[in-house]
């Protein structure tokens, strides 16, 4: 068995991150009365939402904006495009949406499924995840997976993100893995594929939209299913 540290990138590889934002942002739209306030389609706040939110994750990543600022600053963003300059309503959504969205449950097919079977096959399996501490161990306990994980490596306990080679460092060290016996597993392949590449671990890309591959990761697979053939 070549490896035997298996890390899992958790938001939308097996955490369905859309989904559960999705459902978390309409709760709020109904809570607030947002559509009294003048956002009067939440589905155009939504796409608008998750653009401002992949750019503020961007800026996170490269060091560019904080914690906090990114928390309540994707929902200023978002509000500014229907023309309400409402910082503390912005802030307030921020809150909210942090207190809800880890209660979420939806997975992305073949979760537990793959897990228990690697689980059994005496894989000993992490989480690597870009996140804030307290929000992915609430999702992964309310989603019911956190009995899989032996350790839970976030961006903000590491003091570093991916695709930064200090996240990967710290994760070897927390776990006592080897480069050559660990395997990265994720959907992005700037944040993911990269950050392991770099450091010399190999991936599996989880390419759930069939889309372009632009590198070369070590393995590919459409579905969590597909794991199996690899391991």
């Amino acid at each position: 068995m070549k490896y035997k540290h298996l890390f899992f990138d958790l938001d939308h590889t097996l955490w369905d991150f859309e989904s559960n934002s999705r459902l978390t942002l309409q709760d709020i739209y109904l809570m607030l009365k947002l559509s009294e306030r003048g956002v009067d389609d939440f589905e155009r706040f939504h796409k608008i939402y998750l653009v401002h939110n992949e750019k503020l994750w961007d800026k996170y990543r490269k060091g560019f904006v904080k914690v906090e600022e990114l928390r309540w600053k994707r929902m200023w963003l978002s509000l500014l495009e229907f023309r309400i300059g409402d910082e503390a309503l912005a802030r307030e959504m921020g809150h909210i949406f942090l207190e809800l969205l880890p209660e979420r449950k939806i997975l992305f097919p073949h979760t537990i499924e793959i897990l228990s079977y690697l689980l059994k096959k005496n894989y000993k399996l992490h989480l690597l995840t870009n996140g804030f501490e307290k929000t992915q161990h609430s999702k992964i306990r309310n989603s019911g997976i956190d009995h899989f994980f032996t350790e839970v490596i976030t961006s903000e306990n590491s003091n570093s993100l991916k695709p930064n080679k200090e996240i990967f460092e710290f994760a070897l060290k927390k776990t006592g893995a080897r480069p050559e016996e660990s395997i990265m597993i994720g959907d992005s392949e700037e944040v993911d594929i990269k950050g392991a590449m770099d450091f010399g671990i190999d991936q599996v890309f989880v390419n759930y939209q069939n889309g372009p591959v632009n590198m070369n990761p070590t393995f590919i697979v459409h579905s969590l299913k597909e794991l199996e053939a690899i391991f």
